[in-house]
């Protein structure tokens, strides 16, 4: 969640720039209808104005930095479309040619990530026109890599979904809860070693890394919907508000 202009040193910082830039507007519109002559005076007075009406009306800051923001997202976004919605074959779900793609990144080790999975699956239920492309992006342990590359294998195997539902039902993450999902998806062992150490699988993990820093995104879950990244685990009706943005 983008913190509060008071709490955000960044933010703090870049109001400042904001400011200038919106005063420097201001003073622009002012200065063209200001009439020739006496300049130093009329300068004075434009600033004057400028300053009246910032502190008069401080909130047009953080409104401003946010709107700034979500163009700064909007254009990173586009950027680096094919990237986040074209799937690692076999790491998706619902409708292969649904209107709007939801893009979560996840990582097996994260709780909020598990605790996302019933909203993605209310999403699937009541919106046939919806697909979701998952985005392996272990970032809070060893474990999480491991479990990113089985993942990607499985997948391969075409049973991505049961094991990514397998071993998230697992609970804590360890090499013996990777084991048991794979069982429980019957994935192919030797399959999986052939695949987890190859080059296309380590291409998949660095693409998604190198996308989540242009995104801004450093914590899981995240998802990428239209032209928006939501940051944290998110409700179905947030999710659902957020398809039918895009579709708008």
């Amino acid at each position: 969640m983008i913190e509060r202009l008071t709490r955000s040193p960044w933010l703090f910082a870049a109001s400042f720039v904001l400011a200038a830039v919106l005063g420097a507007g201001i003073f622009a519109a002012a200065q063209a209808v200001v009439p020739a002559g006496g300049a130093n005076a009329d300068r004075a007075r434009i600033e004057l104005v400028v300053r009246d009406y910032l502190l008069e009306n401080p909130e047009i800051l953080p409104e401003a930095m946010e709107r700034l923001r979500e163009r700064e997202t909007a254009g990173a976004v586009e950027a680096n479309r094919n990237a986040i919605v074209d799937p690692y074959p076999g790491a998706w779900a619902g409708n292969p040619d649904g209107d709007v793609t939801v893009a979560v990144y996840m990582d097996y080790a994260c709780g909020f990530c598990r605790a996302s999975l019933p909203a993605i699956e209310e999403l699937l239920t009541k919106d046939r026109n919806v697909r979701v492309v998952y985005r392996e992006f272990p970032i809070l342990s060893e474990q999480s890599v491991t479990a990113a590359r089985w993942a990607l294998a499985a997948a391969e195997q075409g049973k991505y979904s049961s094991f990514h539902d397998a071993l998230f039902a697992q609970g804590q993450l360890s090499e013996a809860s990777i084991r048991r999902a794979a069982a429980t998806a019957g994935l192919n062992i030797e399959k999986v070693r052939e695949t987890v150490g190859t080059q296309r699988v380590q291409r998949e993990l660095a693409t998604n890394h190198t996308t989540a820093q242009a995104l801004g995104i450093s914590g899981t879950p995240a998802w990428v919907i239209g032209d928006r990244v939501l940051p944290g685990a998110v409700s179905y009706r947030q999710l659902a508000d957020a398809v039918a943005a895009a579709r708008r």
